[in-house]
């Protein structure tokens, strides 16, 4: 039971793009709305109790949320270009580089000869998957390698949006959990300023509440796995959402992909899977 209470996060997080791009609305509706579905969780949290009003876990939640939100909002700015299928294994294994280089550079947590070795095998697994995930179908239009080529510097600041929000906590030891209700208020706010010279609806806005609510419940999942089966397991499992969205670009958003980009997809998948247990590994 608690290893499918840790497999809830991947589930969750994995179905946020999907849910996005089902309800519709264009990137700036959706992060806007989800951003305003997971300040309602927060608030939720406050009223029974979970959060800490210690300055330095206002600063850290107000910060991280808001570069999630950044980092949100240009991903969905990719998906608008190149689909769910392509940009979530791209999103995923840049995001799995970004914060394991900063944790091993910065924080130090690669103190060992093994852990060095085993970290770059897994940053060489990471590269090779985005690149495989990456590949052009056999008779792509000038139109499709042009849109992925605009995607790239997109997804590299949604990168550094996703990686600032993940390690700020971990730089000033701030729990996730306590944080989580001034976070929800960082996310509102950078959807907000990211949307603000933007055309929005209100009807596509409410309707993307949907997948911020979505996104929290998964966040809580993953604190309440964590002290179940460990930090490492969970993180591992959590990046398992890059197989719910890509899978279901494919077959639920019906994206058409011919022979060779599936079989590159799937291979891309399993190697940054891997990659990602070894990271996790190396958490524990």
């Amino acid at each position: 039971m608690d290893l499918l209470i840790a497999l809830l996060p991947a589930l969750f997080w994995g179905s946020v793009v999907l849910i996005n791009v089902l309800v519709g609305g264009g990137p700036y509706n959706q992060i806007r709305g989800t951003t305003l579905g997971a300040l309602i969780v927060g608030i939720i949290l406050l009223l029974t109790g979970h959060a800490s009003f210690e300055p330095k876990v206002i600063i850290v939640g107000l910060i991280s949320g808001a570069f999630w939100a950044l980092g949100q909002g240009y991903q969905l700015r990719s998906v608008q270009l190149i689909g769910v299928s392509k940009t979530m294994p791209i999103s995923t294994g840049m995001q799995l580089v970004g914060t394991t280089l900063f944790s091993a550079v910065f924080l130090g947590e690669w103190s060992t000869s093994t852990q060095v070795m085993l970290g770059i095998f897994a940053m060489i697994l990471l590269v090779a998957g985005i690149a495989l995930t990456s590949l052009k179908a056999k008779h792509e239009t000038s139109e499709g390698s042009k849109s992925l080529g605009r995607a790239i510097p997109i997804l590299l600041i949604s990168t550094v949006g996703y990686v600032v929000y993940v390690v700020i906590a971990q730089i000033f030891g701030v729990n996730g959990l306590d944080a989580l209700f001034f976070q929800s208020i960082g996310m509102a706010i950078g959807g907000f300023l990211l949307s603000v010279n933007h055309q929005t609806s209100k009807r596509y806005t409410i309707r993307n509440i949907i997948p911020g609510v979505v996104w929290a419940i998964g966040n809580l999942f993953l604190f309440f796995s964590q002290p179940k089966v460990g930090v490492a397991t969970s993180f591992s499992f959590s990046q398992l959402l890059v197989i719910v969205s890509t899978l279901g670009g494919i077959f639920l958003l019906k994206e058409r992909k011919d022979k060779r980009q599936l079989i590159g997809i799937g291979l891309g998948i399993i190697l940054i899977v891997a990659a990602s247990f070894v990271l996790g590994g190396l958490k524990a």
